[in-house]
């Protein structure tokens, strides 16, 4: 095992997993875990060869959420210390949450507090039957601030009003009810259900992939409007004729598979 806290490893399918290394602190994290995570999320936004990114955890739990050391430090720091300190863990979530690849959280146990927020941020969560989740916040007198443009995307408002005030614990099956989970598994199928989500996003075009997530940011809560109008006709006149989309449509056509898969 690596000392490193945040480990980083690359298969030849490309596939970018991103593993949270701190299993004996329950993956709590502080601010270098944090640091470590958007110099990953970076490296795989930046590699080429990248075509989706897992973020996983070693041990029981996915992550505690914030680590003591670092509360008890935090709790010294003035005002504007402690602004710097939330503008880390924000400007880290930004980076996952736009990523341009898709994004996939391994859920195996508890994620708690700003690992709510981790999980939020990923285009897929798969998380095991013995997963749970909590935004404990407010049990501490704080609230879940920098996470919660994320999952308030994730699982809406009415529900993060419950689980904002509450501070209450719910299970892997709630959070796939809420959306915040795509697919519960089976401790011992977690890793199967997983490959089957990587296996069916590597048969799909690099470039729509990227471009599809674009459209979802973009689109989200617009007017339906003539300029919104305007701008998806372009977009998808633009794709149509584009490398992969000509290479996408003639596979179609031939009845073969596309360039893209198996490279």
């Amino acid at each position: 095992m690596s000392d490193s806290i945040v480990l980083y490893s690359l298969n030849k399918s490309g596939v970018a997993t991103v593993c949270l290394n701190r299993a004996e602190k329950h993956n709590a994290f502080d601010d270098k875990v944090i640091a470590d995570l958007e110099m990953a999320f970076q490296r795989a936004a930046d590699d080429p060869k990248v075509k989706l990114v897992i973020l996983a955890a070693e041990g029981k739990s996915f992550s505690a959420g914030a680590d003591l050391n670092w509360m008890k430090r935090m709790a010294q720091y003035d005002y504007q210390d402690n602004l710097r300190d939330a503008q880390g863990l924000a400007s880290m979530l930004k980076t996952l949450n736009f990523l341009e690849k898709p994004t996939i959280a391994r859920v195996q146990g508890a994620a708690f507090g700003g690992a709510v927020g981790l999980v939020s941020c990923c285009d897929f969560a798969i998380a095991s039957e013995q997963a749970s989740f909590s935004l404990s916040e407010v049990k501490l007198g704080l609230i879940p601030a920098t996470i919660s443009p994320y999952v308030i995307a994730a699982i809406g408002q009415r529900a993060s009003r419950r689980y904002f005030l509450t501070g209450e614990r719910f299970s892997a099956k709630e959070a796939e009810q809420l959306g915040l989970v795509t697919k519960t598994a089976g401790h011992d199928e977690l890793d199967s259900t997983l490959d089957q989500l990587v296996n069916q996003l590597l048969k799909n075009s690099p470039q729509a992939l990227k471009q599809a997530k674009q459209l979802v940011f973009d689109v989200a809560d617009k007017n339906i409007d003539d300029a919104l109008i305007k701008d998806t006709s372009e977009r998808i006149a633009a794709i149509r004729v584009s490398d992969e989309g000509q290479e996408g449509l003639s596979a179609f056509f031939d009845q073969r598979p596309a360039a893209w898969i198996g490279e």
